[in-house]
């Protein structure tokens, strides 16, 4: 059996002891990324406990630092008030913030795991590094007042919790659905059934015979439902409120940073190909046809030749789009790096198989199987250059060299924050726009036929669009036109021929060849194929932009340390589903951002996502990245303003635009003045208010206007959409 310990994570340090080198907050991630690995693939749920489990881990080292400020404990965060009373301070700080830090981690992956599906495993290996750490599970109590630094990690670990029961993820329910449903029926992948009823703008459900996840983790229903088609309206980290809308699209979505529809399907008249939609999806069917293990064509696959592309050259209309990708041969506009600026010479290039280089993406960037989701992955890309040799930790490169826990908590925050705002942001925006994925659109646009030439058979305006050489028309005598000629006048595609030409995934590989378009597959295991959950925008763009942003401000440079990041990849050790690939070879990045960029071409590669999904998210991934580092410095600076940190974190605001008021919940701060203007600025109403109250906006007429918070006698506003329908 091939092993793939390659693609268990990237850049892993494999801790088979408590090392002295690494410190305890490291070797709690470890515990984490560890249960993540065998637990259900769900990045929205595992960015949630990220970002949790890191703030935890920080407000403990805070707690005792004379200049941070916390997040959590003694803060109204979110509407949840962390009540702490005070303890003394410990004769040995080191010593009192490993014993919180453990007890509070102990008690919340217990509670985190406790369902997961290989739970025994995860709850055993917990326990045995906790009892290892030289502490006592049989301590329960919460009561710190005797000054106990173990009950107050077991406070701690419960007032998270109980922040977590309250936060809309809808934990107690097992993060379920609540008001979502699916607009198209399941697609009965390994049936090749017609699929033109569907809405070719809307997200299609996978029907499986059995369903693994990427984890390797078996489901026991065999059609997976959207995954957090809600999120958006969990309690986020630096989401701003002035980006936030909430627009109806049969339940109430949560949309930050909306960037707009997709494009959405054309009625062609013979120009198929200028159709944007059509467009991108036969894209990623062009890019299939590099997957062949056989075809010889060769790139330079370093910096000299690839990355180093400006985020304000990113395309915004179609043209850019058609300019930016490269339909036919793969890849992006990236011209690469001049010169490695630790080392001043230039980049070695190194020449391998396009073929391989993209199968390799395809999973290395898949985050499966057991991987810690994207989220996770960026975790261990942190901790990779955490461990690097010429890494110095100094916060964004500057001041004074930081202990390693210190550096530990404050990047952990930083990253959890950003990786969870991805999540909130990105799912409340997959749940609004439901976007079909290219294995349901390509399928319905084979299957229509072509939309290129009225005056050839199968012409129809939501076809594929003919394409020589990548997308034909079965004529008479080839070998897809079946023993009856069924098949002539079909859709053939040039592509990764799929599941049905491998039988041992340790001997075979698919390779690529005409195939029925009905019959397309991405390049992805046949008891996956494609994530449970619409495809616009992309998870993996924006999560690895983000981590990008917060790698490239906290580490103070835009390079990887030595000037690139490698991970070695190994002749036919590497692949899952089928041999490859077919020589060793280095995977290399100059930048995090390269990197970043790297994955969001893997996703095309892969047949996940088109470019349309892709671009937008790197975007808002820039901006979350961003964000999160400049929250996260003012917890580290204690220069929160008093708006940001009294109003933001103790008002919470309510707007339903289905409903006639709009709440407030003010908590412990009373007088507030709360203005209703419309776009033009015009002063619509005012009012005082106390301590939860509510304005009536019923005598609104249907719109967008701006709500005001003001605290009285102060200048602290802040501003929010109201959308009322």
């Amino acid at each position: 059996m091939k092993k793939i310990i390659l693609l268990i994570a990237l850049f892993i340090v494999t801790v088979s002891s408590i090392t002295a080198q690494q410190s305890i907050a490291r070797q709690w991630n470890e515990e984490l990324l560890s249960a993540i690995r065998i637990d259900f693939a769900r990045p929205t749920v595992h960015a949630r406990n990220l970002f949790h489990t890191s703030t935890a881990m920080y407000d403990t080292w805070a707690l005792f630092d004379p200049q941070a400020e916390t997040v959590f404990l003694g803060k109204i965060y979110q509407g949840h008030h962390f009540t702490f009373n005070g303890i003394a301070t410990p004769s040995n700080i080191d010593a009192a913030r490993a014993e919180m830090m453990s007890y509070t981690m102990f008690r919340l992956l217990n509670h985190r795991f406790a369902n997961a599906p290989n739970s025994a495993t995860t709850l055993a290996s917990i326990s045995t590094f906790f009892n290892a750490l030289g502490y006592d599970d049989t301590i329960i109590s919460t009561d710190y007042s005797t000054n106990s630094y173990a009950a107050l990690g077991n406070y701690f670990a419960q007032e998270i919790i109980a922040f977590g029961n309250q936060d809309s993820a809808n934990e107690l329910n097992s993060y379920a659905n609540q008001n979502y449903t699916a607009t198209n029926q399941p697609l009965v992948l390994q049936l090749y059934e017609d699929n033109t009823s569907i809405n070719p703008n809307l997200w299609q459900p996978l029907a499986f015979d059995v369903y693994v996840d990427q984890s390797g983790n078996t489901y026991p229903i065999d059609t997976p439902e959207f995954l957090s088609p809600e999120w958006g309206e969990v309690s986020p980290f630096a989401l701003k409120n002035i980006d936030l809308q909430i627009i109806n699209n049969g339940f109430d979505c949560y949309v930050y940073n909306d960037p707009g529809p997709p494009d959405y399907i054309q009625n062609s008249n013979e120009d198929g190909i200028d159709d944007p939609y059509k467009w991108y999806f036969a894209l990623v069917a062009s890019w299939s046809s590099h997957l062949d293990p056989n075809d010889n064509t060769i790139i330079d696959i370093s910096p000299a030749s690839i990355g180093n592309v400006d985020i304000a050259n990113y395309p915004q209309t179609f043209q850019e789009y058609q300019a930016f990708y490269n339909f036919t041969a793969g890849g992006d506009s990236g011209t690469g790096h001049a010169l490695n600026p630790n080392t001043g010479l230039a980049y070695t290039p190194q020449l391998i198989k396009r073929s391989d280089y993209a199968r390799v993406l395809a999973e290395f960037w898949a985050d499966g199987p057991d991987s810690e989701t994207p989220p996770g992955h960026w975790f261990t890309v942190l901790n990779y250059v955490s461990d690097h040799v010429d890494t110095v930790k100094q916060f964004n490169g500057q001041g004074l060299v930081l202990s390693d826990l210190e550096w530990d908590v404050k990047s952990y925050l930083t990253l959890g924050g950003a990786m969870h705002d991805s999540a909130v942001n990105i799912w409340g925006i997959k749940g609004y726009y439901d976007y079909i994925r290219p294995v349901s659109a390509i399928r319905y646009l084979a299957g229509k036929g072509q939309s290129t030439d009225a005056s050839l058979p199968s012409y129809d305006p939501h076809g594929m669009p003919l394409i020589t050489n990548l997308i034909e028309l079965v004529t008479i005598g080839d070998p897809l036109a079946g023993p009856n000629d069924e098949n002539i006048d079909k859709i053939k595609i040039k592509a990764w021929k799929g599941p049905d030409y491998i039988a041992d995934p340790n001997t075979d590989a698919a390779g690529v060849d005409w195939i029925l378009g009905e019959k397309w597959w991405p390049y992805q295991r046949p008891t996956f194929v494609t994530p449970p959950f619409a495809g616009y925008l992309s998870g993996h763009s924006t999560f690895s932009r983000a981590a990008a942003e917060v790698l490239t401000l906290i580490t103070g440079d835009a390079f990887f340390p030595g000037g690139m990041g490698t991970f070695s990849v190994t002749q036919n050790d590497f692949l899952v589903f089928e041999e490859g690939p077919t020589e060793s070879f280095t995977l290399q990045w100059a930048t995090y951002r390269d990197a970043s960029d790297q994955t969001s071409l893997s996703r095309i590669w892969g047949g996940i996502h088109p470019p349309i999904d892709d671009i937008r998210g790197r975007i808002i991934g820039d901006k979350i990245g961003k964000d999160a580092y400049a929250l996260a410095v003012q917890y580290f600076d204690a220069t929160l303003s008093t708006t940001e940190n009294t109003l933001n974190n103790t008002v919470t605001i309510y707007p339903n635009p289905v409903l006639d008021q709009l709440h407030v919940k003010t908590n412990f701060l009373d007088h507030l003045v709360v203005e209703i203007y419309s776009l033009n600025g015009m002063l619509i109403q005012s009012k005082n208010m106390d301590n939860s109250e509510s304005v009536n906006v019923s005598n609104l007429s249907s719109g967008i206007y701006i709500a005001k918070f003001i605290q009285q006698n102060s200048n602290e506003t802040i501003i929010k959409k109201l959308i009322k329908k």
